[in-house]
């Protein structure tokens, strides 16, 4: 799409913009050699339309952006850059424990087609997009301005960059820990017994996401343990439509892959208040002729109440055996669980089940903009928050 291909734009030109409906199309056409291989291209593009409308994108919730030039009309003009935006819910809190409602921005299919690289359209697009986004949707973050009233303030923005740590963070995305424990599938004649957690279903989530939304509100208006520093804490809300938006991210992919989507969305453990629960999603990126590229992604993981280790312990075998096997029946390589605390290792480690931990130094390097003043801490950077 446009006529200038070969030639450098002028970077004076050049502007972040909305696609039309035919260009926005057209990017998709453009990524799915890298991101649909577990998929034709036709079912692609139709995933791509269906997932406009889904909890946490519909009603405005996602945005696609171009850089494009404006020398050109539309859909005549050439798609130097493109990705996309979703709008999140966040909480923001200050060391003391003073909290509040925000929103940010998560930042997505990031792209550049092959006969436009090395020109720098991707890195002007991010310097332009993370102006942009500090007052899309909402108002700049002001801290001394009064939560709850009028529009949303905008608080940060979040990547996962594919392509290492400093690209992005030279526009001002950060990078934070990017690790997690990787655990290889279990069929349940192989583990030799079967888990005593109970399976958690689509009826189970809205009640779950409540829960663990109560307990990290409540977390976060605690003040700063003494010692642990001045920075502000932020964390992405892990509710319901962050949730859905995976999920049925996965129940596309699998209905075309296997013919019909998964009931069992994760695993339960013990008494109501000292409750261990994990909610995980399938993703397939190579499909079943690359299944390397597929993983079962535990989304969040919730500890109701973090005293009696040995009984969490007995309740996290419990679960990520119940993972494993999923990833077994469900024909993806690994199960992973991101950025884990060093409780939590150590808790993991106690379980008895092999697994590897890694440190990630390329691929989805969890990265964070702050439209504040200071640092930030970033409270739960598990993967739910991806986009």
């Amino acid at each position: 799409m446009g006529s200038k291909t070969e030639d450098t734009v002028a970077v004076s030109s050049l502007v972040l913009t909305n696609p039309t409906p035919a260009e926005r199309e057209a990017c998709w056409k453009s990524t799915h050699p890298q991101w649909g291989a577990a998929l034709d291209l036709d079912d692609y593009l139709h995933r791509e339309a269906y997932l406009q409308t889904v909890p946490m994108a519909r009603n405005g919730g996602i945005t696609s952006w171009i850089l494009t030039d404006t020398s050109s009309p539309e859909d005549a003009r050439p798609v130097l850059s493109s990705c996309e935006s979703i709008r999140k819910r966040c909480l923001v809190a200050s060391p003391d424990g003073t909290m509040r409602e925000a929103v940010a921005h998560g930042v997505a299919s990031v792209f550049t087609s092959p006969e436009h690289r090395g020109h720098g359209y991707a890195s002007r697009m991010m310097a332009l997009l993370g102006s942009q986004l500090a007052s899309w949707q909402g108002v700049p973050y002001s801290p001394s301005s009064a939560p709850g009233k009028g529009e949303p303030a905008l608080a940060f923005s979040v990547l996962y960059s594919d392509i290492g740590k400093s690209f992005y963070a030279k526009n001002g995305w950060l990078p934070y820990d990017s690790t997690h424990l990787a655990f290889s599938p279990s069929s349940s004649s192989s583990s030799g017994s079967t888990s005593p957690a109970s399976p958690i279903l689509y009826h189970h989530l809205a009640e779950l996401t409540s829960i663990d939304e109560s307990l990290l509100r409540q977390r976060l208006a605690r003040p700063s343990p003494p010692g642990t520093g001045t920075k502000t804490r932020v964390a992405l809300l892990p509710d319901l439509d962050a949730i859905l938006w995976h999920m049925m991210r996965e129940d596309y992919m699998t209905t075309r892959i296997f013919g019909s989507p998964p009931t069992v969305r994760g695993a339960i453990h013990g008494p109501p208040g000292r409750r261990v629960w994990a909610i995980w999603t399938r993703g397939y990126y190579g499909g079943l002729r690359s299944p390397e590229g597929n993983t079962l992604h535990i989304l969040r993981l919730v500890l109701e109440d973090e005293e009696g280790e040995s009984e969490l312990v007995q309740g996290l075998r419990a679960i990520l055996s119940v993972a494993r096997e999923e990833a077994a029946r469900w024909k993806v390589n690994d199960v992973q669980l991101w950025n884990p605390s060093h409780r939590l290792r150590r808790m993991v480690e106690r379980t008895g089940l092999p697994h590897d931990f890694v440190e990630r130094e390329k691929d989805s390097i969890a990265s964070l903009r702050w439209y504040g003043q200071g640092e930030v801490d970033w409270v739960l950077n598990e993967k739910y928050a991806w986009c």
